[in-house]
């Protein structure tokens, strides 16, 4: 079974994640930010990694430390749930088309994080959760699960299809990505032999 359990502990968050990268897309997710919840939810169900998600964060200050920590410990929990990556399929890439909007992302299981954010925003806010922490967590995802992330939005005008086109986008490059390839289910998808 490819599943890990992180918990995150800190003066600001108290966070507990659990992953399938095996399952099927069932969630449960409290962040105590309802936008962020729903593109959470998004993210698991079109990645069909199962997401159980529990965070407590110090929101009478601001939704910062709550989304930056909470992408810490889900890229935690997926770098830990691949292992060695042996038998993965490693890149996966994605256009993530919603009404106006399209978005391309492409990610790269390498163990060199990157974010390559080429996205924007014209409200300041959607629902309660502020739109500069989109990139920010994108970022910390990126980093703590060791991924090369490219997030690109071709065209949108909506600002809630922009947000969700970028989380299905990253949903569906994962699914690829994390799949065991049945003709190498046995190698380390790298010349070098490691990840």
């Amino acid at each position: 079974m490819r599943t890990a359990t992180i918990r995150r502990d800190t003066s600001e968050t108290t966070i507990a994640v659990t992953v399938n990268l095996d399952g099927t897309g069932i969630y449960r997710v409290s962040t105590g930010v309802g936008f962020f919840d729903h593109m959470l939810e998004q993210l698991s169900r079109h990645s069909l990694i199962d997401l159980d998600v529990e965070t407590k964060g110090d929101l009478h200050i601001d939704q910062h430390h709550t989304v930056e920590d909470t992408g810490i410990a889900i890229g935690e929990a997926i770098a830990t749930a691949l292992g060695d990556k042996r038998g993965i399929r490693r890149y996966g890439d994605a256009l993530s088309p919603m009404d106006e909007t399209l978005t391309r992302v492409a990610l790269d299981i390498s163990g060199r994080p990157w974010l390559v954010w080429d996205t924007e925003f014209t409200q300041k806010k959607l629902g309660e959760m502020d739109t500069e922490l989109f990139k920010h967590w994108f970022h910390s995802f990126a980093q703590a699960a060791g991924i090369t992330l490219h997030v690109e939005t071709l065209h949108g005008e909506n600002n809630h299809h922009i947000a969700e086109s970028a989380f299905k986008g990253l949903a569906r490059a994962l699914r690829t990505a994390v799949e065991i390839d049945p003709r190498k289910a046995d190698a380390i998808p790298s010349t070098k032999g490691v990840l």
